[in-house]
């Protein structure tokens, strides 16, 4: 009997054991899930948080390239005003200078009108004592009146064109202030699109700070961009606007290999196939100052032109038969879609959007949605440097 009790009492014993053992193994995976939820909630916060910046800086760096445009614009229609004034101010000058020189050569008429006058024109023509006299007086007579109607004409019209001159230089003047107004906001407007775009880096650069964060980043970028080149490769752009432009005269762009011009003069600072990161650069990077303005290599038209993450501002060209060519990290895009460029024709400016510390130019060749390099189709540059 005793020997059942304690059976019983350990049985009991290690129930209880093992139900607490069990409870403690269910509140520790409670907790470890309730932590792993947490962590993933985080990351998706951190996600969208990403996205949410990511779209800003997308925004901030198109409006930067709109401003830079608009301020470029209005710093040439400033510089043409200002030279109009400057000419409209040099005319001014020698107009009064003309009516104050026909004034006195009139004053010198008038006065030997008077002179004359003195004598009477009918007593001139019946003087009989020298008829040869009297006729050489009334032909300087007459000479003298047609001198002074044409002085008195001149002065009159120039006094009018003087008059329209000063309208015309006051209106200019009304109109550059005012350019000159809005050319100062949009220099404002340029230094706070800086800042929030430094803002912005900083932020995104303390969410990217590790390498694996920023290997990512760059791996989604380059998805992003394989993407759109597949997308548009599979849309055969010749078919739809062969009836608006007129490709005859186009020379086929593979057999330009070898020939095609670089789109900005600048120093090769990542080859074809070099080391980025964990990935390869499938194109090249050219170094060159901000602004500077990139043309396209070959006559075509643009499919793309448009804010894509890890690119920035990027414009491509296709150039029929599956080629197309890409130039990333803009400041601004001069092109639409749709647009027909000619060879060397201005496209674009370089810039540092999509997120880069320094300024250039992404520049690569696709070959039936492949990445091609772009030295084997461009003329061999000098040791470094292309264009």
């Amino acid at each position: 009997m005793r020997r059942k009790l304690l059976s019983g009492l350990l049985y009991l014993l290690c129930v209880a054991i093992v139900q607490a053992e069990q409870d403690k193994t269910a509140e520790e995976l409670s907790r470890i899930q309730s932590e792993i939820s947490q962590a993933n909630q985080t990351l998706s916060e951190n996600q969208e948080q990403q996205g949410k910046l990511m779209a800003e800086l997308a925004e901030i760096e198109k409006q930067y390239g709109i401003t830079v445009v608009s301020l470029k614009a209005m710093e040439k229609q400033i510089a043409e005003k200002q030279q109009k004034l400057r000419k409209v101010k040099d005319e001014t000058n020698s107009l009064s200078s003309d009516i104050r020189e026909q004034k006195t050569a009139l004053e010198v008429l008038i006065k030997a009108a008077y002179a004359m006058g003195k004598k009477d024109k009918l007593k001139l023509m019946l003087n009989q004592q020298d008829p040869a006299l009297s006729s050489r007086i009334l032909v300087y007579y007459d000479y003298l009146n047609k001198d002074r109607l044409a002085k008195l004409d001149y002065i009159l019209e120039a006094q009018s064109r003087l008059t329209a001159l000063q309208l015309e230089q006051a209106k200019d003047n009304e109109i550059l202030e005012q350019n000159l107004k809005v050319n100062e906001a949009q220099q404002k407007l340029l230094v706070d699109t800086q800042a929030k775009r430094k803002e912005l880096l900083a932020l995104l650069e303390k969410d990217y700070s590790s390498t694996q964060a920023k290997l990512n980043q760059l791996q989604e970028g380059e998805q992003r961009l394989h993407k759109v080149v597949a997308g548009l490769q599979r849309f055969n752009f010749k078919e739809v606007i062969k009836s608006v432009f007129d490709l005859s005269s186009d020379q086929p762009f593979e057999n330009l290999k070898g020939n095609l011009p670089w789109p900005v003069e600048g120093q090769i600072v990542q080859k074809f196939g070099s080391r980025r990161m964990d990935s390869r650069w499938d194109g090249v990077l050219i170094e060159a100052s901000e602004g500077t303005e990139l043309k396209a290599v070959s006559n075509g038209r643009v499919v793309f032109a448009d804010w894509l993450r890890g690119y920035g501002l990027l414009i491509i060209i296709d150039h029929n038969d599956g080629y197309m060519t890409l130039y990333a990290f803009n400041q601004s895009l001069y092109k639409s879609v749709g647009d027909q460029v000619k060879a060397g024709e201005v496209i674009a400016a370089v810039g540092k959007s999509g997120g880069r510390d320094q300024p250039g130019l992404y520049f690569g060749v696709r070959e039936q949605g492949k990445p091609v390099d772009p030295l084997l189709w461009c003329k061999q540059p000098e040791p470094g440097d292309v264009g």
